[in-house]
């Protein structure tokens, strides 16, 4: 198994909110500044990374019937952890993020790796794939939170860019404004993917190799 792979993968190749779409909640609800967006990014690489570790270890000993259930718990008691760190070190953060921070218990992205990957694979590749997608998903929050912050506040992790006279995009501060700039990302994203899925395509092409001088083997001479 190429744990490199197993890491890299949530960061662009499955990367939650953009290539599986998932916990769209939190990253349209929290993302109004990037400093919310970083902290529930990184409250969800811890829950998602342990929870993963933790099921892989436990997965021999989980009932198949109880197993969502058994997940579920391992996930409630990590966030619960969160919460009480979130309270004691974080507590104005922890009043922004409200209601989000307790339902990382169910977000998508948690249950839906321990049991499609962590309950099936060892602890190593299940520590590194929880690692990777929290990574891509915190980055992913970062990203959409900031440029709603900018164009929204004028400002980046509070701090003023524009100066006085900047007129703010008021509306990317309020909910629209996060499917704005999803839809957006989401867009270019998917352009991105198009344009080199086509570049394989055309360089892999016979005509294209005859042109550079390569030659094809022909499959009906292949013995």
């Amino acid at each position: 198994m190429n744990l490199w792979k197993e890491f890299s993968k949530g960061l662009w190749e499955q990367l939650p909110p953009f290539r599986i779409l998932l916990g769209l909640c939190p990253t349209l609800a929290v993302t109004t500044s990037a400093e919310n967006g970083l902290g529930m990014g990184i409250a969800v690489i811890f829950v998602l990374t342990l929870s993963n570790t933790i099921v892989s270890l436990v997965r021999d000993f989980i009932p198949k019937k109880v197993r969502i259930a058994c997940f579920i718990v391992i996930a409630a008691t990590l966030v619960t952890s969160v919460e009480l760190l979130m309270q004691a070190y974080t507590y104005t953060l922890y009043q922004q993020l409200g209601i989000f921070v307790p339902l990382i218990v169910v977000n998508c992205i948690i249950l839906g790796r321990a049991e499609a990957f962590a309950s099936k694979n060892p602890v190593i590749p299940s520590f590194l794939d929880g690692l990777g997608i929290g990574i891509g998903f915190a980055c992913s929050l970062v990203v959409i939170a900031s440029i709603r912050e900018v164009l929204g506040k004028g400002t980046w992790f509070g701090i003023s860019l524009f100066g006085e006279n900047f007129e703010p995009f008021t509306i990317m501060s309020e909910g629209p404004g996060g499917f704005i700039v999803l839809g957006i990302l989401l867009m270019a994203m998917n352009i991105s993917s198009a344009y080199s899925i086509k570049k394989k395509q055309h360089i892999t092409d016979p005509s294209v190799l005859v042109e550079k001088g390569q030659k094809s083997t022909p499959l009906t001479n292949v013995q």
